[in-house]
């Protein structure tokens, strides 16, 4: 034995292990490995190489080397980074990166090609089958039917030789970009800002911009100008662009093929296995030079990445809740400086962590405050709905009615938004009071009319809708409370029996070729009024789109946490930013019962800056982000009794350290979830504080039982 192989593997495991190198295998860091676990052979990647110690411990060889592309060491320094940063094994950021290095190659294309042989005689079926046969046909069947003949003549032709099949690897390349294409024309800000950014990127080295433009200002050509200028400046450059959505991903890829007359590599969980193979190969040998993805193609091997995009960098989307839990705008910002690259972060309404870096000089800050040609930001109005209530069992507004009314009869679209799926919240017995809720959980069921189901949103379990209350047997006595977006399409499509109605919502919505399809449509004006979600409340450019009516403005203020007020603000400002985008005025109906509110009243006045100077105002008095630091231990458990034994263990272990407050633990909000009872720590610390190291140093102190998970959860967006 020369050397010992760390082997990294994709498995809930704290370190590397360590392996024996075969002689002859001549290892290298990143190389992707079968190595030996127990009886199984494992996936891993080589994270260092050290001279055998002559010690005397047996060591396992490694199995074989993997013929795929290794990981660049930038690319395992990340992952070895972001485990640390989020308190979590290393494993579990190996496994996303290896998601596509695992996934299935495209099958070899069967096509039947003419040989070059002359037949040893040549009829009339025959010479129509040589005419066409050069189009490309993969079966025998294919070709006889396209050559008008019979499947013999074709079986005659392979027999003889003239016809040949042939098996064809699919092609590794991505389209070159083409960097000769003008761009369109900017106008004075939208210029200003691309300079800024191209100077930026010339000057080398780790820089960050945030590009605050209002909705409708024209943000993405101005990122196109500085995806141009990475790529121009370097033949081996990749760029990276982030996105929330899925339903925005085709979109912005039309853009880039517009832009560069070629298409961008895709990652995102719609795409086949084959393809996603296809992306990782690609970027692991530089020749996918673009990447349009969601918040997991932060962990793609990039051989040189030059830029990282994260558009629509506020969205609470980037935030992943399972699993490996991170936030991928600040993991991109992290990956940037160990790629020694530039990042752009787009947003009409940044969060209030990069308005404080552009504050204090840490992050460029570009503005853009005018929308692209003679588009206006549309006129706001709130509708008191204590002063203007609905009928009886209805959720518009007479205000909004009208309005509605008005935008139809002129043949303009309209946008009725509630962040709130399918038909119903709360489906609860009239007879005995019971509320539905999923099995083991906390959580209620949300009627779903157009399947005729009950579905728990959080765990994922649905059941058809009983005729009979489970809990009383009460006969008809379920009855649906408060609306959600197909229940508003219902009582829309009572108002006007003639429009063309639809609704935008991950749960009619089945893939991105539906959600493309929907969106095509609104764009060319085959819709009247569009019933949707968050899904369509950014990105989207509908030009006859002139009113935005949002149902319940004030759903995201209930219930609260320390961002509701600002998620509040920033989706409302969105959603109202679809209206008014072209030639013609918009303007956005906000329906609340809380005029009065301080969101509310900035939403109406348009004034964003008055906001979040009084948010970050009273966040600094509370030390709280983007002043402070927090984060929450999650302790779950079958046994409520075992589970309240460690978590008074596990505060009893708590380190004490200067400038860190711990808070509980305390029963979370949504207390069962799968037949888990569940409690929470809070844990605030100064931005002195290294918050991993102190959370790291914690966990240690106290191991849970077997039956009892504990998560961390480092910048939590979710307290429940």
């Amino acid at each position: 034995m020369s050397r010992i192989a760390s082997i990294l593997l994709p498995l809930p495991l704290s370190e590397a292990f360590d392996y024996s190198e075969p002689e002859g295998m001549d290892l290298h860091v990143g190389d992707q490995v079968a190595a030996p676990l127990g009886s199984r052979l494992v996936h891993g990647v080589v994270a260092a190489l050290r001279d055998a110690d002559g010690g005397n411990r047996p060591l396992k060889p490694v199995d074989a080397r993997i013929d795929a592309p290794p990981l660049p060491p930038n690319a395992l320094e990340f992952i070895q980074w972001a485990a640390r940063y989020a308190v979590s094994d290393p494993g579990q950021p190996l496994a996303m990166a290896l998601r596509g290095a695992r996934a299935p190659k495209a099958k070899p294309a069967k096509v039947i090609e003419i040989t070059g042989l002359t037949p040893a005689k040549l009829t009339a079926a025959r010479a129509q089958v040589l005419a066409v046969a050069p189009q490309g046909f993969a079966s025998s069947a294919d070709l006889a039917r396209a050559a008008g003949v019979s499947p013999g003549v074709i079986k005659g032709l392979i027999e003889e030789g003239v016809l040949a099949l042939r098996l064809i690897e699919a092609d590794p390349r991505f389209p070159e970009p083409d960097l000769a294409l003008a761009g369109p024309e900017l106008n004075v800000s939208q210029a200003a800002a691309a300079t800024e950014l191209k100077t930026m990127m010339a000057a080398g080295g780790f820089n960050v911009a945030l590009l605050d433009g209002i909705t409708g200002s024209g943000k993405t050509e101005v990122y196109l100008e500085a995806v141009h200028a990475a790529l121009a400046a370097d033949p081996d450059a990749q760029v990276l662009v982030l996105l929330p959505e899925i339903a925005l991903t085709q979109a912005v890829i039309a853009r880039f093929e517009a832009r560069f007359a070629a298409a961008p590599g895709e990652w995102h969980s719609d795409i086949a296995p084959p393809q996603r193979r296809k992306v990782w190969d690609g970027v692991a040998t530089g020749l996918c030079r673009i990447v349009v993805g969601a918040r997991s193609a932060l962990f793609l091997p990039f051989r040189k990445l030059t830029l990282v995009i994260v558009d629509e960098e506020h969205d609470t989307s980037y935030k992943q809740e399972d699993g490996f839990i991170y936030q991928a705008r600040d993991l991109a910002v992290a990956r940037a400086k160990i790629e020694a690259a530039s990042v752009i972060l787009a947003s009409a309404t940044p969060s209030l962590e990069s308005l404080r870096n552009a504050e204090t000089g840490r992050y460029r800050w570009l503005r853009l405050t005018a929308r692209h040609g003679v588009a206006r930001l549309p006129d706001i109005q709130l509708v008191d709905m204590r002063a203007s209530p609905p009928a009886s069992g209805f959720w518009l507004s007479p205000p909004l009615v009208e309005a509605l009314k008005a935008t139809y009869a002129a043949g303009e679209q309209s946008l009725l938004f509630l962040n709130r799926r399918g038909y119903a919240p709360l489906v609860l017995c009239k007879a005995c009071g019971e509320r539905m809720t999923a099995p083991d959980t906390d959580s209620w069921l949300v009627e779903h009319r157009y399947s005729g189901r009950l579905v728990c949103h959080l765990t994922g379990f649905s059941m058809p809708k009983p005729a009979a209350c489970p809990h009383c047997g009460a006969l008809d006595s379920l009855v649906s409370i408060g609306p959600g977006v197909e229940r508003v399409e219902e009582e829309a499509k009572a108002l006007f029996p003639e429009a063309r109605i639809a609704v935008f919502s991950s749960d009619t919505l089945w893939d991105a070729r539906e959600a493309r399809n929907l969106i095509a449509a609104m764009e060319e004006g085959q819709l009247d009024i569009l019933v949707a979600t968050q899904a369509a409340a950014k990105g989207h450019n509908f030009p006859n789109l002139t009113l935005v009516g949002v149902v319940d403005a004030d759903l995201g203020l209930r219930g609260g946490d320390l961002r509701a007020a600002e998620r509040t603000y920033q989706l409302l400002a969105q959603a109202t930013g679809r209206a008014g985008r072209k030639d013609r005025p918009g303007r956005a109906l906000l329906q609340t019962y809380a005029p009065e509110h301080a969101v509310m009243q900035a939403l109406q006045a348009q004034d964003r800056d008055a906001f979040t100077t009084a948010e970050l105002h009273e966040r600094d008095m509370a030390g709280l982000p983007p002043f402070g630091r927090l984060a929450a231990l999650i302790i779950s458990g079958p046994d409520p009794m075992a589970l309240e034994a460690f978590v008074q263990i596990l505060a009893q272990a708590a380190p004490n350290a200067d400038g860190v407050q711990v808070y509980g633990p305390a029963d979370a909000p949504l207390g069962l979830v799968r037949g888990r009872r569940r409690k929470r720590f809070l844990v605030r610390a100064d931005r002195t504080v290294d918050l991993s190291a102190y959370l790291a140093a914690w966990r240690a102190r106290a191991r849970p039982p077997a039956a009892i998970r504990l998560a961390i959860d480092v910048d939590p967006y979710s307290f429940l």
